[in-house]
């Protein structure tokens, strides 16, 4: 734990070595039993369940922080020195531990964590109408499955599908505060979308699924079908170059 420790001077290769070592494999070598298989290759620890672990990454959802790397981990929730950390993940001045050997990362598909549902969908329906949305097109979205209220923190969570109607992303919207964020796993190439019914050319793109619903109830209220557009929401603010050739498109619209 923190406490006085004299100036350390640590090797890159060192620094490199304990940097490399994600929280799963140090989890499997030195606290297995503070590790819980939640669903597929998603974990938490035992002492905090609220500390998800995906995709090489973890998340302490009930602080609001996270990381990569187990050094991270030992830093932000254990609470110890840096230079402990590393003696720890290295063995480099302690006899009893031994280095764990670091594992090439490979690209793995992402597995998309997405929170419990709530059984009913009244709050989630409660904040839309707050934000001005029409109530026929917030059943509409929760009927085609592409919102929901999470069981656990009361979010908004939008699901955008990939062709074969799979969930591949997911957006948290917070339905008390401006919670922000993207459930862990998630591809923005399938952001959040309402599609047209017939075939159609045009596409209107939005920087917020708020923004997104609000336009279609911008389109019902004047009488028009929402249907007859393609609406796609970018995951985030697209800013392009200043020279628009030099510009990419942003995933979600290269995808669509």
């Amino acid at each position: 734990m923190k406490g006085n420790r004299s100036y350390a001077q640590i090797a890159p290769e060192v620094l490199e070595q304990a940097r490399q070592i994600d929280l799963l494999t140090y989890l499997q070598h030195y606290e297995p039993g503070n590790l819980k298989r939640v669903a597929g290759n998603v974990y938490c620890t035992r002492e905090h369940d609220s500390l998800k672990i995906s995709n090489g990454k973890w998340y302490w959802w009930s602080r609001g922080f996270g990381g990569i790397s187990a050094l991270d981990y030992l830093i932000k929730v254990k609470d110890y020195e840096f230079v402990e950390v590393v003696e720890i993940l290295t063995g480099q001045t302690m006899t009893d531990w031994k280095p764990i050997p670091i594992t090439p990362i490979r690209n793995e598909p992402k597995v998309l964590l997405l929170p419990p549902k709530n059984k009913s969908c009244d709050k989630v329906t409660k904040y839309l109408l707050g934000r001005g949305i029409d109530y026929s097109l917030i059943q509409e979205c929760i009927a085609d499955g592409i919102i929901f209220g999470s069981s656990d923190y009361h979010n908004a969570v939008f699901i955008g599908k990939d062709e074969n109607g799979v969930p591949k992303y997911a957006a948290y919207r917070g339905t008390k505060g401006d919670f922000k964020r993207d459930a862990s796993g998630s591809d923005k190439r399938y952001s959040f979308r309402m599609l047209a019914k017939e075939p159609c050319e045009s596409v209107h793109l939005f920087e917020a699924a708020i923004d997104l619903l609000s336009y279609a109830t911008y389109l019902k209220c004047k009488g028009k079908d929402y249907h007859r557009g393609n609406l796609l929401f970018l995951s985030g603010v697209y800013q392009p170059k200043k020279e628009i050739k030099d510009s990419k498109l942003p995933i979600a619209l290269t995808t669509f």
